[in-house]
């Protein structure tokens, strides 16, 4: 007997991407009562599920940010490990997006689906790298899902940040930075680089700070800005959430000079639309090289896009011989 297609046991419904044969759901845009979370951003963690199954990362951080509502039960399953769902196989792989990221790899009567969750391929040492999967359809995000997006080497985005606060010693960097992974992120590569200072953080930023430390995750000396003088703040580096950057709160700093870390600012338009006078091009995603080096390294026949530039991407793997179609699945967010 052939693989079922996948078309067969996989589903795009109102509550998101459905394992039929399994009845469970993957990143649910709803409250469900089976839940797969490939990680921890709002996005696709969302509270109120009934079961959750995830990594030992996702759950500590889901229990970070909602507390009881993070679901009925959670269940931590370890990468590489197996657990059968009905008659579905289920295994998460590490995604290299954030601490705890996985793909959830789906065998079911000789098919074999992964959902790749969001994820990255570059080096960072807050969480797993990415693992390619071999695989007969890949599902993946395509966020910069566009040739336009290259990202830099992270090395040397934050060596432009280190170069700005030697030039300008009289003034406070201002870096904004998702609360989840990228503050995290921007913190290590600081350490890297050789940056030995404290570097303060917005009140919003500490929980998920101290998770990572109390998860094996160093990221050197941090100060809360809570109580410290203005002119101490001279020649400092503060992250802080973006929305937080043009805030009345900012005026406090000294001088600030605003940067942001994201893949976005590669779009000039929405470093000046958000005020950002140094453009940190640091992403959590992958980019259009790594996006389509990875479908080619899966080898998988059925390429299916979540989220993202799907038109870009699918037009790409079509082009290449791959079958390719685009979910169009709402509810993820653009930002990083």
């Amino acid at each position: 007997m052939s693989a079922p297609r996948p078309e067969i046991w996989i589903k795009t419904t109102s509550a998101g991407l459905y394992c039929q044969p399994g009845d469970f759901y993957i990143d649910p845009l709803r409250p469900v009562p089976r839940a797969v979370i490939t990680h921890g951003h709002g996005d696709h963690a969302r509270s109120g599920n009934d079961r959750v199954l995830a990594t030992t990362g996702t759950i500590a951080i889901m229990r970070e940010r909602y507390g009881e509502a993070a679901g009925g039960s959670l269940q931590p399953l370890a990468y590489g490990e197996t657990i059968a769902a009905g008659d579905v196989a289920v295994r998460l792989m590490p995604a290299g997006h954030v601490l705890g990221s996985a793909q959830v790899v789906l065998e079911y009567r000789g098919s074999r689906v992964v959902v790749s969750g969001d994820y990255k391929r570059r080096s960072d040492p807050t969480c797993a790298p990415f693992e390619p999967c071999a695989c007969h359809t890949f599902i993946t995000e395509a966020t910069f899902g566009l040739p336009v997006f290259r990202h830099p080497p992270d090395t040397q985005e934050i060596d432009k940040l280190l170069h700005s606060v030697a030039l300008f010693p009289e003034r406070c960097h201002l870096v904004g930075v998702y609360a989840l992974g990228k503050c995290q992120r921007v913190l290590a590569l600081l350490r890297r680089a050789g940056y030995e200072a404290p570097v303060y953080l917005h009140g919003a930023l500490i929980n998920l700070t101290e998770l990572y430390e109390s998860l094996g995750i160093r990221l050197g000396p941090v100060l809360s800005l809570s109580g410290v003088a203005r002119e101490a703040l001279r020649g400092q580096i503060v992250l802080a959430p973006p929305s937080a950057t043009a805030d009345p709160w900012s005026r406090r700093l000294p001088e600030p000079l605003v940067a942001m870390a994201s893949g976005w600012m590669r779009v000039r338009q929405r470093a000046k639309a958000r005020g950002v006078e140094l453009p940190l091009v640091i992403s959590d995603h992958a980019d259009w090289d790594e996006l389509t080096a990875t479908i080619d390294e899966v080898g998988a026949e059925e390429i299916w896009v979540t989220h993202g530039r799907e038109e870009a991407l699918v037009h790409h793997a079509t082009k290449k011989g791959y079958r390719a179609r685009a979910l169009t699945l709402t509810g993820f967010e653009e930002e990083e």
